[in-house]
């Protein structure tokens, strides 16, 4: 059955990044086009971060966290009746969020509509704030979830290990996922010492946030959880007053001399 609904409006579709989910957090233009949507869609936990900020005239759906293709499959769905829809993610929804699912969908429907991706703040940035300042080098960002067959993550990692990357892991370890990210410290502790900085944020920039610099040879039996976001220095990576930092290169010293 061909989809496209030439003798309607044209339905708009944007992938929203909550940020944190706090509204002072959020962009101006993520607050206002929700306000102004006729759908709104996403996961229960993060429209209830929202609620309030919607008109008492949008429609909400709210599916399970797993539902991902579910939820991209009704959002387009929706947007090609000729509607204004809004799928949202936490963090920035092109940075393991829902816009790759998304435009997904709609080359498997042929959908006609018009797509718009609004940024959002990612994880790996709040955490970094409540740290200090680790990401100030080249980043790797790398998920230890189960999309990704684990042999890769591990390669991932290897090799963002011997570029001496700053690295951010995102999903570090769920209740059936409790070795991925004890493999991975394995490998890093080939290439980096046990005395290696590693931040680590959970809940960063919402309710319950909590930090915790400990090292890359204590990083095994650190609290960990799918609500973190882990930071393992480089090199260079250094803690100074409770703050994980990286130098960018500056010489900061000749700058206070001069």
């Amino acid at each position: 059955m061909k989809l496209r609904r030439s003798d309607i409006t044209r339905g708009k579709l944007y992938i929203i990044g909550l940020g944190p989910g706090k509204s002072e957090e959020m962009t101006f233009c993520a607050q206002r086009i929700l306000k102004d949507s006729d759908v709104v869609i996403g996961y229960s936990a993060y429209i209830n971060l929202i609620r309030n900020q919607l008109s008492d005239r949008t429609e909400i759906v709210t599916t399970e966290m797993v539902k991902v293709v579910e939820r991209a499959d009704v959002a387009v769905r929706e947007s090609m009746k000729g509607r204004t829809v809004s799928i949202i993610s936490s963090g920035d929804a092109g940075i393991y969020g829902m816009a790759g699912p998304v435009f997904q969908t709609i080359e498997e429907l042929n959908a006609d509509i018009d797509v718009e991706v609004i940024p959002g703040m990612t994880a790996m940035s709040v955490a970094a704030s409540v740290l200090g300042a680790p990401l100030m080098q080249d980043v790797a960002v790398i998920s230890l979830d189960l999309l990704i067959p684990l042999n890769i993550i591990l390669k991932r990692v290897d090799l963002a290990g011997q570029g001496d990357f700053v690295i951010a892991l995102y999903n570090p370890k769920s209740k059936t996922r409790i070795d991925y990210l004890a493999q991975a410290t394995d490998i890093l502790l080939k290439y980096h010492s046990p005395d290696t900085p590693v931040g680590i944020v959970k809940n960063a920039g919402r309710k319950g946030e909590e930090k915790n610099i400990t090292t890359l040879g204590k990083l095994k039996d650190a609290d960990v959880d799918m609500f973190c976001i882990v930071i393992v220095g480089n090199t260079k990576t250094y803690v100074k007053n409770g703050k994980m930092i990286t130098p960018r290169g500056y010489n900061i010293e000749k700058i206070s001399k001069d």
